[in-house]
């Protein structure tokens, strides 16, 4: 690594606190002092203090809402017209203004939009990009349209690619570096040692693809043999509340309304990890990596998670967790009974999880995402280029 630290301007579109942004709050942390950081932001939000917290130079670069909240789930070209091309020309042009005002060593995008905005930015004034993808870009998580566009652009408009997993690299056709994201140690909590019935959370978004449905049902199958709690720690983001409606009627309808505790989003999940006995992870479409998994193994609690994407990379089946096929409602109570009615289970799989979680390292993440930096530093940032130009029309006109 040189003496000098990187100057780094990360761009994300979005400023509330979610998967891709918990990641990007990690990775800026682990960085410190090691790195001199700046974050363009879309949009105000809960996010921009928390960059600040952690030593990042936040920078807000509004978006159009009609471009901004334009959902991966519907990018196609009529969403792309929908949305106004002319305000992502123009979001383009000002976020390349700031970007020379900056002068990075190297744009990181977070998101899949910010790639695509960020990048193009970047290569309009001869940045080094690095796209940083935490999303798998396959039919069965983004519109066709969508793949084909990002896939296409992957080959060209990044100088490097890092990616969540290696779920996320097989759908990324342009060459790619597996750096997990970075999961620290759970802090001492006083885990919960009471009698009583066995609780289980699951941890996320509401949303149809998180599986927060799947999980409901295979409890009313499990709680018939076994005393058991439910938590559901997170909240409907992205225009999601009709699907959180839905869980309350499902479970209404299933008749276990009354173990069923909707927590809403929680800053500290520590604090919620600590108090559950069992963590599932239930989604029915692959999950890029799943740090939900990951931060269960820390907090030493059993998890159960789908068996595909990122969380199947991550949990060795009977070991430090189980696995369960994703859409699997049987399937999944019958590990919700096996571990329900374990306990010694339940402390091996803990205990073990605690160790691969270890593998996370918020340092060793860091040290990873610093030598894709390094390697994009030879060529002279933005900054260099213009004071260079400077001085050459400076001794240009001092010759006679």
């Amino acid at each position: 690594m040189s003496s000098s630290r990187p100057r780094v301007a990360f761009v994300d579109h979005v400023a509330q606190i979610s998967g891709g942004e918990i990641a990007l709050l990690r990775l800026i942390e682990a960085l410190g002092a090691r790195a001199e950081v700046h974050v363009i932001l879309g949009e105000d939000g809960p996010l921009a203090p928390e960059l600040e917290r952690h030593g990042a130079t936040v920078h807000l670069l509004p978006m159009n809402p009609s471009l901004r909240d334009t959902r991966k789930e519907t990018m196609r070209p009529g969403a792309f017209r929908l949305a106004g091309l002319s305000e992502a020309a123009a979001y383009v042009r000002r976020l390349r203004r700031l970007l020379v005002d900056i002068g990075p060593d190297v744009v990181h995008t977070n998101s899949l939009k910010s790639a695509l905005v960020g990048g193009v930015a970047a290569k309009s004034v001869r940045l080094p990009v690095l796209w940083h993808v935490r999303d798998r870009i396959s039919p069965d998580y983004l519109p066709t349209p969508a793949v084909w566009m990002v896939r296409a652009l992957s080959r060209v408009v990044p100088d490097q690619i890092l990616v969540n997993s290696r779920a996320t690299a097989a759908t990324v056709p342009a060459a790619s570096t597996v750096v997990y994201d970075a999961v620290p140690a759970a802090p001492p909590h006083h885990h919960r040692t009471e009698e009583g019935p066995v609780i289980l959370g699951m941890v996320g978004r509401l949303a149809p693809w998180k599986g927060q449905d799947v999980f409901v049902r295979a409890l009313a199958l499990a709680r018939r043999d076994h005393d058991l709690r439910a938590r559901l720690i997170g909240s409907a983001m992205f225009g999601e509340d009709a699907y959180e409606a839905s869980l309350h009627d499902l479970c209404a309808e299933l008749g276990i309304a009354d173990i069923v505790d909707f927590r809403g989003f929680c800053s500290d999940i520590w604090a919620e990890l600590a108090e559950i006995d069992v963590l599932v992870h239930a989604s029915v479409t692959p999950e890029p990596f799943g740090q939900v998994v990951i931060e269960g193994m820390a907090a030493g609690v059993a998890v159960i998670a789908a068996d595909a994407g990122g969380p199947a990379e991550v949990v060795t089946p009977g070991h430090d967790g189980l696995l369960v096929a994703p859409g699997d409602v049987a399937g999944l109570a019958a590990a919700i009974g096996k571990l329900a009615g374990d306990p010694g289970l339940r402390a091996q799989l803990a205990a073990e999880g605690r160790r691969t979680s270890a593998e996370y390292d918020p340092q060793t993440v860091a040290t990873a995402v610093l030598a894709a930096y390094e390697k994009l530093r030879g060529r002279p940032g933005l900054a260099a280029r213009l004071k260079q130009r400077s001085r050459q029309a400076i001794d240009s006109k001092a010759v006679p």
